[in-house]
């Protein structure tokens, strides 16, 4: 377990080592949230633009709560698992009503439990938002705390429930949001799970694993689902593709795109063949065969700039040799 003096180490690292992140530098719990959601998935360096536009665009939880769905889902276009941003919109609404229908009075939650009762808010970022923003004393866990707490004890595979019981015991009250903060940061920036910098590390000499750091945590195997598919591109008479809304379930619920199909297209001498190309998602890697057709029938399509496309979609569109941004 860490000592005081680790504690001490490990915070006075941090104070002098930590990334300039633009939500570091706000108590605003709203901008906290937004790091916090878009970071689950997503890199820092490509979250940092897409928070710059969710606070631009929404700056308030009630400029969200206001907004549409698919005004989310624009705003939130490029940085994929859009089913982030569809619970964001009903986080949003829900916080926004009043105690006696279920809401929180236009104000984010302080608590732990009160933050998990949101619409996709888990455990982690529960007491993340929690302890940054409010300063409560609860301890979060994520991919990087679980890898510097098996280095520490040296532990292949511990459970869910080792590491955050580790975590609990080791938090540091007095500072819990630098505290959490400190360790995500050693495990993103020292701690890495290749290239390990065990000499820049202000707990090594706490450290079981040492020795061979790349043995703790054992990786974990990742099967990813093969899909392949044709898809063809509908053009209207204005040059526009014609593209329609997805349901709210389901793979790119709510997003905007062409119709895809696993049978394969039916050759035609109108049907243009443009070429097959690849899109990797962190379960499944799409194998698509694009197609283009002048549907003479359809005078008016869709601006692929005014909805929200997937990144999959906008390849595929780009491939039929259509603009994603305006052509006008």
């Amino acid at each position: 377990m860490l000592t005081t003096d680790d504690q001490q180490a490990l915070l006075a690292w941090y104070d002098q080592h930590q990334r300039d992140l633009p939500w570091r530098r706000t108590n605003d719990p709203w901008r906290i949230l937004l790091s916090e959601i878009l970071l689950q998935q997503t890199q820092v360096s490509r979250g940092l633009v897409y928070w710059r536009r969710m606070v631009d665009t929404f700056p308030t939880v009630e400029a969200m709560a206001l907004a549409s769905v698919d005004a989310v889902l624009k705003a939130w276009e490029g940085a994929g698992y859009y089913s982030r941003a569809r619970r964001l919109h009903a986080l949003s609404q829900r916080v926004m009503l009043s105690e006696e229908n279920g809401g929180f009075n236009g104000e984010l939650p302080r608590t732990y439990a009160d933050l998990l009762s949101l619409s996709g808010i888990g455990p982690y970022t529960a007491a993340a938002v929690a302890s940054i923003a409010f300063e409560q004393p609860v301890a979060c866990v994520d991919g990087n705390i679980r890898r510097v707490m098996a280095r520490l004890t040296a532990q292949t595979d511990p459970a869910a429930k080792e590491v955050q019981a580790w975590a609990d015991a080791a938090l540091q009250t007095h500072r819990p949001g630098d505290w959490n903060q400190a360790l995500m940061e050693l495990g993103a920036t020292v701690c890495t799970p290749r290239k390990v910098r065990c000499g820049a590390c202000p707990l090594a000499s706490s450290c079981r694993g040492v020795d061979a750091p790349e043995r703790y945590p054992a990786p974990k195997k990742q099967k990813k689902t093969n899909v392949e598919l044709s898809v063809v591109v509908e053009v209207a008479l204005d040059g526009y593709p014609v593209l329609s809304q997805r349901p709210m379930s389901g793979m790119f619920a709510g997003l905007w795109g062409p119709h895809y199909t696993e049978e394969a297209v039916e050759h035609r001498s109108s049907v243009v063949f443009c070429g097959t190309l690849r899109h990797e998602l962190s379960h499944r890697s799409f194998t698509v065969h694009v197609h283009r057709h002048t549907n003479t029938e359809c005078t008016t399509g869709t601006p692929p700039d005014s909805v929200a496309l997937s990144a999959l979609d906008t390849k595929v569109l780009e491939l039929a040799g259509l603009k994603t941004d305006n052509p006008r």
